[in-house]
């Protein structure tokens, strides 16, 4: 019988030997989110404004608005927006799916074999960290969910309200992720630049009103690296869980 998805014992929480189904299905439900690169190739294909999409110039939530007409002084017309806005939603269901599935613990130690980790003072701080990153991930999906069930063009400020949740949230959310998995994978790297590379981006749209040249450049730089970063996120969760549970059926096996 497997054990417990985490377990404490005089102040340490231990990862299982044998991982939980649920942290493989958590990691599979964060590997999703690549599924909004094909849904945006696709939308971008299927265009029908007077002049081409330009991802440079067009923003994002172009691709979702229902209605062929000028929004904003765009000229926009998405005859996919179905498929874009899809995509937002399933994109934020696997995030937040991914949040509850994979323990805090998992996410302390990014499901090392074997890894356990101590609540004492001088860790409470990556603890913390771990459970912050969670919370923030549910929100930037929850966010991006939103912005797909309330396309730019609907008259409602929840649009603007879900993506900001999404760029904030979820580059937070790799910054600490990348920051507590430094010690024990080096895609700890990529997770954390991800991060700062939407948080920069998202603070120069702030700063400029996104009154910038290629404001559809900028707007990727604060989306792209949390889509890259979340799967790389589930990436990693995978193989090790994976991994772990070959080695038990293996030593199982040998007996």
């Amino acid at each position: 019988m497997a054990a417990p998805a985490d377990s404490t014992s005089q102040g340490i929480i231990y990862i299982p030997h044998l991982p939980s189904t649920r942290f493989y299905a958590g990691a599979l439900a964060l590997l999703s989110v690549l599924q909004y690169f094909v849904a945006e190739a696709a939308v971008i294909g299927a265009w029908a404004g007077q002049q081409p999409y330009s991802r440079r110039t067009g923003y994002i939530s172009d691709l979702g608005a229902t209605v062929c007409g000028v929004f904003d002084g765009r000229d926009v017309c998405s005859p996919a927006h179905v498929l874009m806005n899809a995509s937002f939603v399933v994109q934020g269901i696997g995030m937040m799916v991914g949040a509850l599935l994979l323990s805090a613990a998992v996410f302390c130690t990014a499901a090392r074999p074997g890894a356990q980790f101590t609540l004492g003072p001088a860790s409470r701080t990556v603890w913390v960290a771990a459970i912050s990153a969670r919370v923030l991930t549910a929100a930037a999906g929850a966010g991006t969910v939103l912005v797909g069930l309330v396309p730019e063009d609907a008259g409602s400020v929840w649009h603007a309200v879900g993506a900001i949740m999404y760029f904030a949230a979820g580059g937070l959310a790799l910054v600490l992720l990348g920051w507590v998995w430094l010690r024990h994978t080096p895609l700890s790297w990529l997770i954390l630049a991800c991060g700062l590379v939407s948080l920069v981006a998202l603070i120069m749209g702030g700063v400029t009103g996104m009154e910038v040249a290629e404001p559809g450049t900028l707007e990727r730089f604060m989306g792209y690296p949390i889509t890259i970063g979340t799967a790389a996120v589930g990436l990693v969760v995978a193989q090790r869980v994976g991994e772990q549970r070959a080695a038990v059926k293996r030593a199982r096996a040998a007996v």
